[in-house]
């Protein structure tokens, strides 16, 4: 009867030390799940918001002094001539909002569908401003961007940028274990873009009724912001291995959509963590939704920009990637004809 002889790993446990390596390494994870996904929501506050004012010299400046006493910073503030000046901004989303005394109707215009966050504070604005002794008047909200009846809190917008972010990562992930060969594997990244545009637009706009606009539009922004998350992956997988696909994670996940400030908005996000988002993928797609969903593509060229940029790179990474894999295969097989020719030479002299 023969008895199985231990290994040396089922016969010796781990050191104490790789335990406590490894402790250390999961409450350094949880800890960075928590700071990059906690921080921007209890740190958000509104400041520098671009905002719009209209009407004379005098009612502008008691609207300077009023919101800088409720608002310290939190505010940029644009002067305008008159109420279609001020509509225009908003529609172009140069502003989120405006504050119109030019036609003698104080009234503040907003765009909810650029920020529901905003425009909350705008209306809370509203009333503060027609309650003061100087400014003693009803202040009507005049709203040119509305969320769709379906979803008045934006709660769908919201809540898909995080699945278009995992999307894009596992759609790399999949085509790097299933599919050989730098160009079929950017194909298969491009055509789920694709497809994955006109699911993900279609739930969102025909079942959730969280968008409107035109569903092409919109399925072309969400297949943009899949494209430029996946091939940033899958290239930067093609340098540095498994590293690279969590690299990649780490930048998309836990940096871009918690920094994207699509729940909010990137002004209301702590320091300078909005202005990073926007240059990010998930950042630019969802403000690039938003335009094309809401205000007919009006302000969509900066995110536009970033997601070409990032879909470029992706493509230029999986180019490198593969010449130099094919370089190494060259190499390898070179390198197998030269040992084996001389055995081949010894071989034939011999048998002759």
């Amino acid at each position: 009867m023969s008895t199985r002889t231990p290994l040396a790993t089922d016969a010796l446990p781990s050191r104490w030390q790789t335990v406590a390596t490894a402790v250390a390494l999961l409450t350094a994870i949880v800890s960075g799940l928590l700071i990059a996904f906690a921080w921007p929501s209890v740190r958000s506050s509104v400041h520098d918001v671009p905002i719009a004012v209209a009407g004379p010299t005098t009612a502008v400046a008691q609207i300077r002094t009023a919101l800088d006493q409720r608002l310290p910073g939190g505010f940029e503030i644009t002067e305008v001539a008159d109420t279609a000046a001020a509509e225009q901004l908003v529609r172009d989303r140069q502003v989120y909002g405006a504050i119109d005394f030019s036609s003698g109707t104080p009234q503040v215009i907003l765009a909810s569908a650029a920020s529901t966050a905003i425009a909350q504070t705008l209306q809370t604005m509203a009333t503060g401003l027609g309650q003061t002794e100087k400014l003693r008047a009803p202040v009507a909200v005049h709203d040119l961007a509305a969320l769709p009846a379906d979803d008045p809190r934006g709660a769908g917008l919201a809540a898909g940028a995080l699945p278009l972010v995992m999307g894009g990562l596992l759609s790399a992930v999949l085509l790097t274990r299933l599919v050989r060969g730098t160009a079929r594997r950017v194909t298969g990244a491009l055509a789920f873009a694709a497809t994955g545009g006109l699911a993900v637009a279609a739930i969102l706009q025909f079942w959730l009724g969280s968008l409107s606009g035109s569903y092409p539009a919109n399925a072309g922004a969400v297949a943009l912001s899949i494209a430029a998350t996946s091939l940033t992956v899958l290239g930067l997988e093609s340098l540095l291995g498994y590293a690279g696909i969590g690299i990649g994670a780490v930048v998309m996940m836990l940096i871009g959509n918690p920094f994207s400030g699509t729940a909010t908005a990137p002004e209301m996000l702590p320091g300078w963590s909005g202005d990073l988002g926007q240059l990010l993928p998930p950042g630019a797609g969802g403000r690039l939704l938003r335009s094309t969903a809401f205000f007919d593509g009006r302000g969509a060229t900066h995110a536009v920009a970033v997601l070409v940029a990032w879909v470029t790179l992706g493509a230029v990474l999986c180019l490198i990637g593969g010449l130099r894999a094919r370089r190494t295969a060259d190499a390898a097989a070179g390198h197998r004809t030269i040992r084996t020719s001389p055995a081949d030479i010894t071989s034939a002299l011999l048998g002759s």
